[in-house]
């Protein structure tokens, strides 16, 4: 039987930089049947001339606009002719055999809708990258971490993650979905528009009865902050604004009522100790994350209504992907800086 078609969407913005080592190693992949799509969001360099005239394989397809991550991936999909789709960012080299693990992956569990690979940092070749490392999972207050990744800490990659494990959620770095899937659970949220979306959509998936995975043995490399750089007042109102919106879309009404006011709370600290250390950067990026909550609040109550409605599992059926303690808590005050430190 012939290969499954799978669409690789590489997003870009001003990406040119990053084109020539991105679509160099995808052209060297192993795995035949492959759709090479770049997004391209209005840039002002030479991206689209440069891979027009470099990459003819590649398809290209003008957003008109800088529209955000959401909505730019979402154009892709809507432009993809394949069976699967794999959002790529433009900061990333793969490996030539990484795809084949992961079409093995959908072919063999029906029930599975999303696949990452193993993401390793670029320049530190040895170390995980923060943006997906070997895995992510959440804790319950709506703090995303990674087998490989802890806030601010990174690990090298010793094989200590080299299990294929079922996840919460995959990196939108390098997140393969079954396209099938998104009939369901719909696309990504254009309202997050930067950070948290792809964990905002895995939330939606696994909430009508799909599964998340990670294969190890597909390894590729990223850059990492080539679009927003990794300690930023952008990055920090992004995080806490969109990880309180999946909150508020995505949790029964039986755990938001007791869950949403922990997480504020633990805002409430965050606010306290960069006070103290005069951090006014994260002050700023938190009140007007929670300033967006409150004058939204009626768009965001209105995508819950249809996250809620259309929800085929209980919140109890994804317990055993979620920490169910504090991360924030166990990292800053109990000195716990590993996935395996936290994850008993």
């Amino acid at each position: 039987m012939a290969e499954p078609l799978i669409t690789v969407i590489v997003l870009n913005y001003n990406g040119r930089h990053f084109l020539k080592t991105c679509f160099d190693s995808l052209l060297k992949s192993t795995y035949p049947a492959v759709e090479l799509l770049m997004v391209d969001n209005a840039s002002t360099d030479d991206s689209v001339e440069y891979t027009r005239k470099n990459y003819p394989a590649v398809k290209i397809v003008e957003s008109g606009g800088n529209i955000g991550y959401s909505a730019g991936n979402n154009l892709g999909v809507e432009k993809s002719a394949g069976k699967y789709v794999l959002l790529l960012n433009n900061d990333i080299e793969v490996t030539p055999g990484w795809l084949d693990p992961i079409i093995e992956e959908f072919e063999q569990n029906e029930d599975v809708a999303a696949v990452q690979p193993k993401i390793r940092h670029m320049l530190n070749r040895d170390e995980f990258e923060y943006a997906g490392a070997a895995g992510g999972l959440i804790d319950i207050y709506g703090f995303p971490f990674m087998r490989g990744r802890v806030f601010y800490t990174i690990e090298k990659d010793r094989g200590q993650y080299d299990s294929n494990r079922d996840l919460f959620w995959t990196s939108g770095a390098a997140m393969a979905i079954r396209k099938s899937v998104l009939d369901e659970s719909g696309l990504l949220d254009n309202d997050f528009v930067h950070h948290m979306e792809e964990i905002d959509l895995c939330w939606r998936i696994l909430l009508q009865g799909y599964r998340l995975r990670i294969r190890t043995d597909s390894v590729i490399y990223h850059y990492a902050g080539g679009t927003i750089k990794a300690q930023s007042f952008k990055k920090e109102y992004w995080n806490h604004r969109n990880s309180i919106f999946m909150m508020m879309k995505n949790y029964s009404s039986r755990r938001l009522w007791y869950l949403l006011p922990a997480r504020y709370f633990l805002d409430v600290l965050v606010i306290i100790k960069s006070i103290l250390v005069l951090d006014i950067m994260k002050i700023a990026a938190l009140v007007r994350a929670h300033g967006w909550l409150q004058r939204n609040l009626e768009l965001v109550l209105r995508k819950r209504h249809d996250v809620q409605q259309s929800r085929k599992v209980s919140d109890q059926a994804l317990d055993k992907l979620m920490y169910h303690g504090s991360v924030a808590i166990d990292y800053f005050l109990r000195g716990k800086h590993t996935f395996n430190e936290i994850w008993k």
